[in-house]
């Protein structure tokens, strides 16, 4: 018989990401000793499935090495290998590293290091005995699991075993490929996800399977990815999620998918201040952006999250003033009054002018400036608070800006959250009072930028904010701008801020975006709205082409 393999998992459900290579001295560190045959196999299980029988990925070394470095005292991964590895982390498949016993104790310890980080399965194959090529572990995940096997070495023999047990054989970037025809044979790494997935909805067979292709920033997306929302196995409504790479043929991958899920302003390259925002005049994007843009535009009947035009108007401060004003007629007798913030745009921070503009306006100190600009460049959330029109000789402030009245609001701020048909919201900590800052500012107005250093009260500060106030939020009224605003914008995901103002209890939206990370709402709760609204939006959009 065949001896039973070395297998790996870690025992704890969460890992570090694999987010950097290890470091020379982690790689030169002596491999775990080889275990007796004996040894305890830890089965890389996936986690809940949507259907009954679980999805197995292992991944042949030879995917994931450089061959460029083979040979190396220190073993490398190939281009594209970590991002493969950091997506399939998160995937819900039961992933698991497999490489030849014989191989160098360096790389295998390489191998082993990258599977505890991403808590996969490690695989030490033993030398084939006899007809056998696979080991019995191999051999039982055939029986009650789906398999699929990527490599990048053409081996026939073992090929046929693969595939005389049920295993799906992928063969990436070999140039001689292989005869055999039921091998998928794919041209570059960064194919091998979509390649999968395509391959998963075929095994499951099941027409209410949908495709989710998504695009934006690393960032944005392992932040997504970590809390489980892009599942390469479907999730409970029957939603695979892969990205989209700009990499390669994108209308290829557009094929394959369903629906796309984008962040538009991820892929914004400039925006022009002095054109009127009103897409995609004024704006330059990605050249993968503007290809998905064109698809959309030959294709307008398919389903994407969101149009284009609908998310425009959230790139421009303006123009989100001009939405928020048309809500204050919700306000009624007994409840609070619903509002946006006063402003007034300025084309330049000249002190005669600017003062009559004030006046007009009948706006006074302090004032909040913000970049006409709201999202998708460098400076869009450069701010400051200005106390006194002096202040604005040699502001930093880009222009065309937006001036908004400061709202004293007891350093408490709500964020609004609209999935779908949910609605969700959480309290943070947010900017002091007006006086309290003004006596910290040194007579200088006071800069930030609003995702990085947005100055926040003490705790000191915030028990005597609670002590002076204690104006309450109204959830209905704001619950029932949300639903206002999710018909108005026609947008399936986006939050808002409201704070409430001191004195007055008006609740004023100050701010208002599209595809937020709602990282405030427990996962438990997020997900599934998540994934329910994206499905929601897909047979909304079929039936309204249907129709």
């Amino acid at each position: 018989t065949v001896p039973p393999p070395v297998c790996h998992a870690p025992a704890g459900p969460t890992l570090a990401l694999l987010t950097r290579g290890p470091t020379a001295q982690e790689l030169l560190l002596p491999p775990s000793p080889a275990p007796t045959p004996k040894a305890e196999q830890r089965d890389p299980n996936p986690a809940a499935m949507a259907t009954e029988r679980p999805v197995r990925l292992v991944l042949d070394a030879s995917l994931l090495l450089d061959p460029v470095g083979a040979g190396a005292p220190v073993p490398t991964l190939r281009p594209g290998a970590e991002a493969l590895l950091r997506r399939l982390r998160h995937s819900n498949l039961g992933v698991a590293i497999c490489h030849p016993e014989e191989m160098p104790t360096t790389v295998s310890g390489f191998l082993e290091m990258a599977a505890d980080l991403n808590s996969f399965g490690y695989i030490s194959l033993p030398a084939p005995t006899g007809n056998h090529l696979l080991n019995e572990l191999m051999l039982e995940w055939s029986r009650t699991s789906s398999c699929f096997y990527a490599t990048s070495t053409v081996d026939e023999d073992l090929f046929s075993e693969l595939q005389s047990h049920n295993w799906k054989v992928i063969a990436v970037d070999n140039e001689c490929g292989t005869k055999d025809s039921g091998v998928v044979n794919i041209g570059k790494l960064q194919e091998l996800l979509i390649t999968l997935a395509t391959l998963i909805k075929k095994e499951i067979a099941s027409s209410s399977i949908l495709m989710v292709g998504y695009a934006m920033k690393p960032s944005r997306e392992e932040d997504f990815a970590k809390r489980g929302a892009f599942p390469l196995y479907p999730s409970q409504n029957g939603l695979i999620f892969v990205p989209l790479s700009f990499e390669l043929h994108l209308a290829s991958q557009l094929q394959e998918v369903d629906i796309i899920l984008h962040k538009m302003t991820d892929e914004i390259i400039s925006i022009d201040p002095n054109c009127s925002i009103s897409f995609p005049r004024g704006i330059s994007f990605s050249a993968g952006m503007s290809e998905v843009i064109r698809f959309m535009e030959e294709y307008p009947d398919f389903c994407i999250i969101d149009p284009f035009k609908n998310i425009s108007p959230l790139l421009d401060r303006l123009q989100i003033q001009e939405i928020l004003v048309r809500l204050q007629e919700l306000g009624s007798e007994g409840r609070p009054k619903l509002r946006a913030p006063h402003s007034l745009k300025v084309i330049n921070f000249s002190g005669s002018e600017l003062q009559k503009q004030l006046a007009e306006a009948n706006l006074s100190f302090p004032l909040i400036v913000k970049p006409q600009v709201a999202c998708g460049v460098a400076d869009a959330h450069n701010m400051a608070l200005v106390f006194q029109i002096e202040e604005f000789s040699n502001l930093s402030v880009p222009l065309p800006a937006i001036l908004q009245e400061y709202i004293d609001h007891g350093s408490k701020i709500y964020k609004f959250y609209v999935i779908g048909d949910k609605v969700f919201h959480a309290v943070k900590t947010s900017m002091p009072n007006a006086n309290l800052l003004k006596s910290s500012s040194g007579d200088e107005p006071l800069t930030f930028n609003s995702l990085k250093t947005l100055p926040v009260a003490t705790k000191e500060q915030l028990l005597l904010n609670r002590a002076q106030d204690n104006k309450s939020l109204n959830i209905g009224v704001v619950e029932e701008a949300a639903k206002l605003l999710k018909e108005s914008l026609g947008l399936t995901i986006f939050g808002f801020d409201v704070v409430v103002q001191e004195g007055s209890g008006d609740h004023v939206i100050v701010d208002l975006n599209y595809l937020p990370s709602f990282k405030e709402v427990p996962d438990s709760e997020a997900m599934p709205a998540f994934w329910d609204a994206i499905r929601q939006s897909y047979e909304s959009k079929k039936g309204k082409v249907q129709t």
